[in-house]
C-alpha cells in the first residue's frame, strides 16, 4: 500500500455487487495491507470487511475512515484478488461473499443487536409486577443479554417483536449494538520457561526443582506437557511464578488433523508411459499457463504420475495444489503424499473442524506448506508461487457447488492456473465430455495412459438383462443366479467381492397396502427412504424422518409394503446367502462419523472385509488390489433423470466402478445388470471404449446445442408461498421475453426454457421453479442476465421469493 493514497477499496460481507472506498486513519497505515480483514462503518452497522487494495483519489467529501485492522497477517496473498474478482464476475456473485465462502468460516466480526435488562425491569422482576411471559424474559436477560432470535430458543416459542417493543416503550429493556466475537481464533496453550538465574538461599522442594530442571531441559513446555512429567505441576507453577523462577505466557498451537503417522517411501520405477507424461508436464512448469488432460485407463498410476510431477515443482520452489472430488478421497491421497513429501502437506475440507480448518489456513498463508490438499474449497487455499495445480477425477460432479456460492472448482482450477502463470493438469480415467472437447479443440494439451502399472487386462464384463427377471420374486430379482454364482466362485477362492448399487437406505418407495398411496415427506415432494438399522423413515433431501412403524398418512393404514432397495437391503440379502463372509457397507450413513472411512479402507486392505456393498462413494479413484469381482446390481439408475448429462454421468460410474476389479496380480470379473443391455452408455462401458461414447454423445450434444456447444445460466426460483413463487417465475419469463424483443441480438442468439417447475417442486418446504437461459457465446449470455437483474433490479434474495443464480448448473432437479 502507498504512503501516498489514503483511500482503500474494501469488499463487505453483505450481499451487495460493489466495493466501497475508505479511508484509513494515519495510526493504521503503517498495518493496512491487502488481503487483510478491517471493521469498517457500513450505514448504522460495524461490519467486517477485506482489503483489496488502493483505492481512486476521490473527491468525495465525507468518505467514512475504517474502524480497526482485524489480522497481523494478511489471510490471503494479494495475487488472488484479481481471481476473487473474475469469480464475482463469472458466477454473478457479490464478492465480499465469494471471499467470505474462501476463507475459514466463523472468523468474521459483524454487529449486532443485543436485548439487555434495564434497573426499571430488574425492579418490576423483583417485584414481580409483569406479565408472565414478560417475567421469564427478564429473567433471562438478567442473567445475560441475548438476540431476539436467541430468546425465542430459549423459550422454546416466538416472541412477536410486538412485544419486545412494549417491554422496551415501558424502559423494561433496552437494545444496544454490540460486535460479535469470531467463533474461530487460534487456540491458545499455557507454557512456561525459565527465567535468568538469581541469587537464591530458598531450598525447594523436589517437585518445584524437577518444575525447573525440566523447563530447562526443553526451554519452554506447555503446562499440559509438564503434568506428565510432574503430576502436581498445576499447584507449584503460581508460586514459582511469584518467585521469579519461571514465566508463565499463553503460546498459539496447532491443531493437527491427521491423527496417525505415516510410514516414509521411496518412488516407484515408473513405467514409460507414465515417464512420457511426467517428462511432458515438468518441461513446461514454471514457463507459463498450460492446461493437460491426463486420460488414464483405471489403475494406470495417475496418482504416481502426480507426485513425480508435483516433487519436480517442489524442487524448483514452486507450489502445488491438489483437488480430489470427496473428502472420502483425502485420508488416502493426503497418506500417500505424506509418506513421499513429510509434513510440508496441508490438507483442507468441511470435514475439518473449524479450528483445524482455520489453523491449516494459517500454516499455508505462513508458506509452512506447499503442498496443499483438499476437495472443491480447496481451490481457495491461500498458496503463493503456485506451479501445479492437479485436479483428480475431473470428471466428477462433487467439483460444484450446489449452494449459496455455485461454482465449480474445476473450471476454476484452470482459471486460477491461468492467473498465476501455472500447470493445470486434470486428470481422470472416464474424462468429462467438456474436457475432451477442449483438446479437440487445442484449448487443452492431451496426454494419455493407456495400459495399467503391471500391463493386467482391464476385467472382462459380463451383462445381465434384468428384463428377463422382472416376474422373479424376492432377492432373484436383484442378487441373480448369475452374480450368486460368481460371488460363491470369488469366495472360495478367497477373492474380495464389491457390490455397487447407487442408492442407500433398506427400502426406497414404501407404499401403503390398503390405499396406494407412497409415504412423502413433510416438507419435499419425494417419498421417504426406509433406514431398517435406525427404524426410520427419512428423507434424503431435508433430513425429515418418521419411525418405521408409522402408519399411512393418507388412510391411517398401517400396513405399508416396503418396494424398492438401496445398500442396507443388499447388505441384509447378502449376509442371508453367504452368512460366513464378512460383509460391509460403504455409504454415507456409515463413514458419517470421523475415523469410520478410514476403518473400513483399513480393514479392505488387510482382507478383514470379504464382500463391500456401496455407493458411488465406492468408485471415486479408490485402489482395492484384492477385489477381483464387481457386481453392478442395477445400471440404469441414472439414466432416468431429466438431465442432458444423464449418459454421460451413467457411463462414467459404470466404466469407474467396473475398473476397480482385478487392480492386482489376478484377473478382474464384472456382473453388469440392467434394463437397458443395449443403451450406447452401457455398451460403451462394457467395451471400455471412451471414445465410442463420446462420438455419439458429442452429435447428440451438437444437434440440441447443448454444452459445450452452449453455455447455460439457470435461475433457481424458490418460495415458501406456491402462487406467490409461481407468479415470481412466470413475471421474470415475461421479462425475459420482453428483452428478447427489444434486443435483436438476444432474439437470435440467446434461447429460453420454462419458467417450468422443477421436478422436484417443493424441497425443504420451498416450492421451486427454474428458468434455463442458453446461448452458443458466454460474453452475450452474461450480459443478457446481468441486464435481467440489475436493468430491471430482480431482487435475488427477497422475501418471501428468492431467485439463485447458477452459471453452467449441473443437477436440473
Amino acid at each position: 500500500m502507498t504512503d501516498n493514497n489514503p483511500y482503500i477499496e474494501v469488499a463487505v460481507t453483505l450481499p451487495v455487487f460493489n466495493t466501497y472506498t475508505y479511508a484509513v486513519p494515519e495510526a493504521l497505515k503503517e498495518i493496512i495491507a491487502p488481503g487483510k480483514r478491517v471493521l469498517v462503518p457500513f450505514g448504522k452497522r460495524k461490519i467486517t470487511g477485506y482489503v483489496l487494495g488502493c483505492a481512486k483519489n476521490s473527491d468525495i467529501k465525507g468518505i467514512k475512515k475504517i474502524i480497526e485492522v482485524l489480522d497481523e497477517i494478511p489471510l490471503f496473498p494479494a495475487s488472488m484478488i484479481p481471481f476473487f474478482k473474475w469469480l464475482s464476475d463469472y458466477y454473478i456473485h457479490p464478492i465480499g461473499e465469494v471471499i467470505k465462502e474462501a476463507l475459514p468460516g466463523g472468523i468474521n466480526l459483524n454487529e449486532c443487536i443485543s436485548m439487555h435488562i434495564t434497573q426499571c425491569g430488574t425492579q418490576c422482576l423483583d417485584q414481580k409486577k409483569t406479565a408472565p411471559l414478560e417475567n421469564e424474559i427478564l429473567c433471562i436477560l438478567s442473567v445475560d443479554s441475548c438476540r431476539q432470535q436467541d430468546l425465542s430458543k430459549k423459550l422454546n416459542r416466538e416472541v412477536h417483536n410486538s412485544l419486545i417493543c412494549k417491554m422496551e416503550k415501558n424502559g423494561l429493556i433496552c437494545r444496544k449494538r454490540e460486535i460479535n466475537k469470531p467463533v474461530t481464533q487460534r487456540k491458545m496453550q499455557r507454557y512456561i520457561a525459565c527465567l535468568p538465574p538469581a541469587i537464591q538461599d530458598k531450598k525447594l522442594s523436589a517437585p518445584k526443582q524437577k518444575i525447573l530442571d525440566t523447563a530447562a531441559e526443553y526451554g519452554e513446555i506447555s503446562v499440559s506437557e509438564l503434568k506428565k512429567i510432574v503430576p502436581t505441576a498445576a499447584s507449584h507453577i503460581r508460586k514459582l511464578e511469584q518467585d521469579r523462577f519461571i514465566s508463565v505466557f499463553n503460546k498459539p498451537v496447532y491443531r493437527d488433523p491427521f491423527g496417525e503417522t505415516v510410514t516414509p517411501d521411496l518412488p516407484p520405477k515408473l513405467t514409460l508411459d507414465q515417464q512420457h507424461v511426467v517428462s511432458s508436464v515438468v518441461k513446461n512448469l514454471g514457463n507459463g499457463f498450460e492446461t493437460f488432460l491426463l486420460a488414464g485407463v483405471t489403475g494406470s498410476g495417475k496418482t504416481e504420475v502426480y507426485m513425480h510431477i508435483a516433487a519436480a515443482a517442489i524442487k524448483k520452489e514452486l507450489s502445488v495444489l491438489v483437488l480430489v472430488p470427496e473428502i472420502a478421497l483425502i485420508s488416502e491421497i493426503e497418506r500417500r503424499f505424506r509418506a513421499r513429501f513429510g509434513e510440508c502437506v496441508a490438507v483442507l475440507h468441511s470435514g475439518l473442524s473449524a479450528g483445524e480448518r482455520f489453523d491449516q489456513w494459517i500454516r499455508i498463508s505462513n508458506r509452512q506448506c506447499p503442498i496443499v490438499i483438499g476437495a472443491r474449497s480447496a481451490i481457495f487455499a491461500p498458496l503463493t508461487d503456485i506451479g501445479l495445480i492437479i485436479v483428480d477425477e475431473e470428471h466428477d460432479t462433487s467439483y460444484k457447488q450446489e449452494s449459496r456460492f455455485r461454482y465449480n472448482a474445476r473450471d476454476m482450477s484452470v482459471i486460477r492456473a491461468r492467473l498465476e502463470g501455472a500447470i493445470a493438469l486434470l486428470g481422470s480415467a472416464t474424462p468429462s465430455i467438456q474436457s475432451v472437447y477442449n483438446v479437440a479443440n487445442k484449448k487443452f494439451n492431451e496426454l494419455s495412459l493407456q495400459n495399467r502399472v503391471f500391463s493386467q487386462a482391464m476385467p472382462d464384463i459380463h451383462v445381465v438383462d434384468l428384463r428377463k427377471h422382472k416376474d422373479f420374486r424376492g432377492t432373484r430379482r436383484f442378487i441373480t443366479s448369475d452374480l450368486q454364482k460368481a460371488i460363491k466362485e470369488t469366495l472360495d477362492r478367497k477373492e474380495q467381492v464389491l457390490l455397487f448399487l447407487n442408492r442407500r437406505g433398506f427400502a426406497s418407495y414404501p407404499v401403503c397396502a390398503a390405499c396406494g398411496e407412497a409415504l412423502k415427506c413433510r416438507n419435499c415432494d419425494i417419498t421417504l427412504t426406509l433406514h431398517q438399522k435406525d427404524n426410520a423413515y427419512k428423507c434424503h433431501l431435508c433430513g425429515y424422518s418418521l419411525p418405521s412403524v408409522a402408519a399411512c398418512g393418507n388412510c391411517g393404514s398401517t400396513s405399508i409394503k416396503r418396494l424398492g432397495m438401496g445398500t442396507e437391503k443388499i447388505e441384509t440379502t447378502v449376509k442371508g446367502l453367504f452368512p460366513e463372509a464378512r460383509v460391509a457397507r460403504m455409504d454415507r450413513d456409515t463413514v458419517a462419523r470421523k475415523g469410520t472411512l478410514v476403518k473400513l479402507l483399513k480393514g479392505l486392505r488387510n482382507h478383514e472385509i470379504d464382500i463391500l456393498i456401496g455407493t458411488q462413494m465406492v468408485a471415486k479413484g479408490h485402489d482395492f488390489p484384492n477385489i477381483t469381482l464387481v457386481g453392478i446390481i442395477c445400471a440404469d439408475l441414472s439414466l432416468s433423470f431429466p438431465d442432458f448429462r444423464a449418459g454421460e454421468l451413467t457411463f462414467q460410474v459404470l466404466a469407474q466402478v467396473a475398473g476397480l476389479a482385478g487392480r492386482g496380480t489376478r484377473p478382474g470379473r464384472v456382473i453388469l445388470q440392467t434394463y437397458s443391455p443395449d443403451h450406447f452408455s452401457v455398451t460403451a462401458a462394457t467395451d471400455h471404449d471412451f471414445m465410442k461414447f463420446y462420438n455419439q454423445e458429442i452429435s447428440f450434444r451438437k444437434a440440441f446445442k447443448y454444452p459445450p456447444f452452449s453455455r447455460m445460466i439457470q435461475l433457481k426460483i424458490s418460495g415458501r408461498d406456491r402462487e406467490k413463487t409461481r407468479q415470481q417465475a412466470i413475471n421474470i419469463g415475461k421479462i425475459c421475453d420482453a428483452l428478447k424483443k427489444e434486443n435483436s441480438e438476444y432474439g437470435r442468439w440467446v434461447d429460453i426454457l420454462g419458467p417450468i417447475e422443477a421436478p422436484i417442486s417443493r424441497k425443504a418446504n420451498r416450492f421451486r421453479w427454474q428458468l434455463l437461459i442458453k446461448s452458443e457465446g458466454v460474453d452475450l449470455l452474461h450480459r443478457f442476465v446481468r441486464t435481467l437483474i440489475f436493468g430491471n433490479r430482480l431482487h435475488l434474495s427477497g422475501n418471501p421469493v428468492k431467485v439463485a443464480i447458477d452459471v453452467d448448473p449441473f443437477f436440473m432437479m
